[in-house]
């Protein structure tokens, strides 16, 4: 096994970890035993520790999943993207038995006053969902200017739609979201 293909396994362990046990709840211990890395690699990988480790995860789950929903949004359907954004989270949550959620919002809703970049790359996640989200929305007709506002909402409306199939133990908050925003959507594309 290379560095890097260690470095790359505890960086999805770290980010799946996340979405079950939150930021806190994920140690460094736990992160070695799910990756199976060698145990001093992640003090030579992160030298700056867990909120190096933790920065890195995000930005691997927030372009692992922004790639998902580039691909989905290559046609003029406004709504494909919220298919494959709600879709991708609805198995997540069903396959996990409603333990795992977001691991950009496990990480973002703990404080980090002391690691400011960690809270930045978690916000830059969310704005590159919101981007790509909002691209895709104003070339299948979306005005530019209602594009951005809706991609806000539908980012904020999967992620708590997500959080309340967690509690719930049930996926129907997120279907039921996913057919509002997709109501929705259709009604903002302007009509040729």
């Amino acid at each position: 096994m290379s560095k890097s293909d260690s470095r790359d396994r505890m960086v999805r362990s770290a980010a799946y970890l996340f979405r079950e046990r939150g930021y806190s709840g994920t140690g460094f211990r736990d992160v070695i035993a799910h990756s199976g890395a060698p145990r001093g690699s992640i003090y030579h990988h992160f030298p700056e520790g867990k909120a190096q480790l933790a920065e890195e995860a995000v930005r691997y789950a927030g372009d692992f999943l922004n790639a998902g929903i580039t691909a989905a949004v290559s046609g003029d359907d406004a709504t494909a993207a919220i298919d494959v954004f709600g879709g991708w989270w609805r198995r997540v949550l069903v396959k996990s038995d409603f333990r795992a959620g977001c691991p950009v919002v496990a990480v973002t809703v703990e404080s980090h006053d002391d690691a400011p970049r960690l809270t930045a790359a978690a916000a830059a996640a969310f704005a590159r969902w919101e981007d790509t989200l909002a691209t895709a929305l104003a070339n299948s007709g979306v005005p530019d200017e209602r594009a951005g506002r809706l991609a806000t909402l539908i980012v904020s409306a999967v992620e708590g739609a997500t959080i309340l199939c967690r509690a719930r133990r049930d996926a129907q908050p997120l279907d039921d979201v996913i057919v509002e925003l997709k109501a929705l959507t259709r009604a903002a594309v302007l009509p040729e």
